[in-house]
């Protein structure tokens, strides 16, 4: 494809580079969201998202004042989403629900938003949604969304300094509110290399950047990316239900050789077990764990079943 189609194609996914400032916890929360997201939904489906599992996967914990806080912010702000043709509005939810006793909520998406958010998801598997939940820094994950959205090609079409602190909400449009981090040694020690040492220790992509003068000022910035096998156990991820996940452990099984009604019913029905068949299969995938002659048996003396 050539370059241009590629950076016109990327234009077009309109919510990465939208205007909206979410906090850390509101940006686990939609990224929780993605995970459920199918197409095959109706628009009025409910998405339940259970507090203890975000604790799990991102090794934060959010209280129910936190949560309720943050979902009403998100309920209220705007993304700002403009074209050569038009500027809309759109807000994210219809409804949100908590359901007391029971560490969770349920969410209805406007049916404005839904469009936009499918195609946010078309640029991460489930393995990247894990690992942008382990970012704790907000802008640490809109830049992972911006890398993702180009990994591909392998670099970022040159945005301005302007435009990314826009995207960021750390620039007023109107002109009427100071810059955030208006110095920009502050904006890169604070923004760019935070985003740069947390993408690189805890996703799968490993990313630098480059910046370009206009005078004596910098004016504008490029990001490289390129792929690389992250330090922590990628679980699938997949918020929808176990449903998926078991379907994940058992094709491993499978993979490996292992066929047993019972020994694979065993493993399906302790979940420390299916954590140590992803935890294998990741050390094969990595050449941490060597087992070239009989890896499922191995496996199976692992999980104790053997």
């Amino acid at each position: 494809m050539e370059a241009s189609k590629s950076v016109e194609i990327r234009q077009h996914n309109a919510i990465t580079a939208a205007r909206y400032d979410y906090s850390s916890c509101q940006l686990d929360i939609l990224f929780c969201l993605l995970s459920h997201l199918r197409k095959e939904d109706s628009p009025d489906v409910s998405y339940r998202i259970n507090i203890a599992d975000v604790e799990r996967l991102t090794g934060r914990q959010w209280n129910y004042q936190q949560l309720r806080e943050a979902t009403a912010d998100m309920g209220s702000r705007m993304f700002e989403v403009e074209n050569d043709k038009t500027y809309k509005q759109l807000w994210m939810f219809q409804k949100v629900e908590y359901i007391k006793g029971h560490g969770c909520l349920e969410i209805v998406l406007s049916k404005f938003i839904r469009p936009y958010l499918f195609e946010l998801k078309d640029n991460f598997t489930s393995y990247q949604l894990h690992s942008a939940l382990k970012l704790s820094s907000k802008y640490a994950k809109r830049i992972y969304q911006l890398a993702s959205q180009w990994k591909d090609i392998g670099e970022t079409k040159t945005y301005t300094i302007e435009e990314l602190k826009l995207m960021l909400k750390l620039k007023d449009p109107t002109g009427k509110q100071p810059d955030q981090f208006e110095k920009f040694s502050q904006f890169k020690a604070r923004v760019l290399d935070i985003a740069m040492r947390q993408i690189n220790e805890h996703t799968d992509l490993n990313i630098s950047y480059h910046l370009i003068k206009q005078g004596k000022a910098f004016h504008s910035i490029r990001f490289y990316m390129k792929a690389q096998l992250p330090e922590q156990l990628p679980i699938p991820f997949d918020m929808a239900g176990e449903e998926v996940r078991h379907q994940n452990a058992r094709q491993i099984l499978d993979d490996l050789g292992i066929k047993d009604g019972k020994l694979i019913q065993q493993v399906m029905s302790d979940k420390d077990l299916v954590d140590a068949v992803f935890k294998f299969s990741y050390g094969l995938k990595t050449g941490r764990t060597k087992a070239d002659k009989n890896p499922g048996g191995l496996l199976l003396k692992v999980l104790g079943l053997r």
